[in-house]
């Protein structure tokens, strides 16, 4: 299969996590007669410093005439501590998502049963654990009207929600449900938001098309208590753009560290895959950051083009590195491998025989989680 990927590494740690993607990709290429054709462009603020606005129009023409997006990361800390800046990393993510149409955030969790002393969560809590959140992208307050007042002293930031932007974002969530353990919670506040009872409304509708895939609905509080006390009772969780931002991030470090989480955008085009961590900048250029979410984001894309047996081959590779602790510092403090010698590993052990891919596959998460 020919496939062409627009990479989008983007600031701090980006651009090293997005190489040990590309390694394993291209190990992929070698074992299973693939050809993909990489072209890098600038976003965020390396874009900003470079051509003086987050996203490019090269990089806009590139992954419109691209088959998939794998982006790295993107901010930096002058940013973040300046309230006054006119023009932010940030806002080249959502441009792009606008531009590219894509709507859904799919984000599998799951636990490594080798990293079950990673988490801060008891092994007997842990266990089980093994669910995907559909983060609505297009809606809400972060795509709302933002305003400030001249003097400063006052702010708002408006949050929307369409019927269609539900719907779409739902039928997607009870569709992964029937084809896992049958049950979506949709996370609300719907006991004081107008338009979290939008959502509750369109969301009860929807399941009566799916009546083997059981529904709860569950306000965000409890729904972040209940990731602590019980996270094996999730399946698939159905969220607004900022509740899903909010609980995936929460979700997060159950597994023992945010350098493992991947995550696919996907729309009516061209899908965007990433980790879903941040750029990390002090760890920039000091060969610390873990690639592992980055490499399950590029497994993640292969899955979505339907590479099944490849997807699987680069996810037991991962499984590989963890069981013989070829690891970054973030997962061992005391090891003594980088972001290259992980990236290495994995990228060298992608291989097509009947053990690599019958390695624990469905426990990462990914195998259950149907995003095409």
């Amino acid at each position: 299969m020919n496939i062409k990927i627009a990479l989008l590494p983007g600031d701090g740690i980006g651009p090293e996590v997005v190489a040990q993607a590309v390694k394993c990709l291209q190990a992929v290429e070698e074992t299973f007669a693939h050809q993909f054709t990489y072209t890098t462009e600038l976003i965020g603020a390396t874009a900003i410093y470079q051509s003086g606005v987050a996203l490019p129009k090269e990089t806009i023409e590139l992954c419109n005439n691209s088959d998939a997006v794998i982006f790295g990361a993107i901010g930096l800390p002058e940013f973040d501590d300046n309230p006054d800046a006119k023009i932010r990393p940030e806002d080249a993510l959502f441009q792009l998502r606008k531009e590219l149409g894509v709507f859904a955030n799919i984000r599998p969790v799951a636990v490594f049963p080798t990293l079950l002393d990673k988490s801060p969560l008891k092994e007997s809590v842990l266990r089980g654990t093994d669910f995907v959140i559909y983060r609505e992208l297009t809606g809400g307050v972060y795509n709302g009207e933002h305003t400030l007042v001249e003097d400063g002293s006052e702010a708002s930031d408006i949050a929307t929600y369409s019927e269609s932007q539900i719907t779409r974002v739902a039928h997607l969530a009870f569709k992964a449900a029937k084809k896992r353990r049958k049950k979506v919670t949709l996370v609300d506040k719907s006991n004081v938001l107008e338009t979290s009872r939008l959502w509750r409304r369109v969301v009860k509708r929807i399941s009566e098309s799916y009546p083997d895939v059981e529904l709860e609905c569950i306000y965000l509080h409890n729904s972040i208590m209940q990731m602590i006390l019980k996270p094996s009772r999730f399946d698939v969780i159905l969220a607004p753009n900022l509740f899903g931002d909010i609980i995936s991030d929460e979700a997060s470090v159950i597994g023992g560290s945010i350098g493992l989480l991947p995550s696919a955008s996907i729309g009516d085009g061209i899908a965007m895959f990433e980790p879903i961590h941040g750029s990390y900048p002090q760890a920039q250029g000091k060969d610390i950051a873990n690639p592992i979410a980055t490499i399950l984001s590029a497994a993640m894309l292969l899955q979505h083009f339907g590479l099944e047996e490849e997807s699987r081959a680069v996810v037991s590779a991962v499984n590989k590195s963890l069981k013989s602790n070829i690891v970054t510092p973030d997962i061992n403090p005391k090891s003594k491998y980088g972001t290259n010698d992980v990236g290495d590993f994995i990228a060298s052990n992608i291989v097509d025989t009947d053990e690599s891919l019958n390695m624990n596959y469905e426990n990462i998460g990914l195998g259950k989680s149907t995003i095409i």
